[in-house]
């Protein structure tokens, strides 16, 4: 029955075999040319006027295109897996009717099902962690710049969380069960690939929006207004409102995973962007930039005194990137019991209904 599974996976197998070697020797080959790069210029901007973020900027635009192939590579890699590895697996079987054929070689349903589903989705999980660990290895670097970077990629938001450490192999797992559980109730293997997507994009959604947020309570701070911290600050004419954005960054922590930032008052009160402060005369009075000799990026520093001598904050709530491995254990625990979920509906399945 091995040598069977083997022989009518082997194709595919050969395929993400041969990509994932791809995928390695360009990382391999790359890696650590970038990990150089940045070391040295870190230890270079460090004595410099300034500090690194004109350095961190420009190395993460740099490398921001292969940055952004990989770890779409890494999103993409479990669907796929869900899409061509679980949805045909079964379905194949039942469209032809070699199940049958293979029940009457005193072959049970039971052993059938468990070498298919342990051969490929072992074959699933293995793919998801070698390609995982690659990416996550080469773009240490670039992950590192990305995160100071405005706008930045945080290392506990959704998109790099998603792509990197060990998630991708929960995420193959469950795209892998969910594909062989839906073609097996549908029995028709075009119709279980779409709705196979259609089901891993919607959990793949509905996790960081509605589960991940409250694996761990978040951390709640209240901060004064830095000049690093305002995104835009905009008057409209002299005596109009005070127009002020606020980057969703944790200065102390740009791994972190911001939930909420807002502006709040002296009495903790919420205000829009809209505030309630004069403009027709006083430190918030437009005058032109660089008034006084100051440099351009200064011009705004009595305003935001001014704010902050009134009592406005920012509030963050945020996940901090100390959290980046716990939460991946959770996750990955999380797909795990979804997808041995789904393998004993599949059992159920091949041993009560299919004929």
């Amino acid at each position: 029955m091995i040598w069977l599974t083997w022989r009518q996976f082997r194709a595919a197998a050969a395929m993400m075999a041969a990509a994932l070697a791809a995928l390695a020797a360009v990382l391999a080959l790359t890696g650590p040319g970038i990990a150089n790069d940045y070391a040295s210029g870190i230890a270079t901007c460090t004595g410099q006027n300034g500090g690194c973020s004109n350095y961190v900027q420009a190395f993460f635009h740099d490398h921001q295109a292969p940055f952004l192939a990989v770890t779409a590579i890494m999103l993409v890699l479990p669907a796929l897996v869900g899409l061509f590895w679980g949805a045909p697996l079964i379905t194949r079987e039942l469209e032809t009717g070699t199940h049958r054929l293979v029940w009457n070689q005193s072959i049970t349903r039971t052993r059938w099902l468990t070498v298919k589903l342990g051969l490929v989705g072992l074959a699933s999980m293995g793919a998801a962690g070698l390609g995982s660990l690659a990416v996550t290895w080469w773009s240490g670097p670039i992950d590192k710049a990305a995160a100071g970077n405005s706008p930045g990629f945080p290392r506990m938001g959704p998109l790099l969380f998603d792509a990197r450490g060990i998630v991708p192999i929960g995420y193959a797992a469950f795209a892998f069960a969910l594909g062989v559980t839906l073609g097996i109730l549908v029995r028709r293997t075009l119709p279980a690939m779409a709705i196979t997507l259609t089901v891993f994009v919607a959990v793949q959604v509905a996790m960081p929006l509605l589960a991940r947020p409250h694996f761990v309570a978040p951390v709640k701070a209240t901060i004064e207004l830095p000049q690093a911290e305002i995104d835009t600050l905009g008057i409209e004419g002299r005596g109009g409102p005070l127009y002020l954005s606020l980057e969703s960054q944790v200065a102390t922590d740009p791994g972190a995973w911001v939930l909420s930032s807002r502006l709040i008052n002296a009495s903790g009160k919420t205000v829009g962007e809209t505030v309630p402060v004069s403009t027709e005369s006083g430190p918030c009075a437009p005058r032109p930039l660089g008034e006084r000799g100051e440099r351009p990026e200064r011009a705004t520093s009595p305003c935001l005194n001014e704010l902050k001598r009134l009592g406005y904050r920012q509030e963050l709530t945020y996940h901090p990137a100390s959290r980046f491995w716990t939460f991946q254990w959770y996750e990955t625990a999380i797909y795990t019991v979804l997808s041995l979920g789904l393998a004993g509906l599949c059992f159920w399945l091949v041993r009560r209904r299919l004929s």
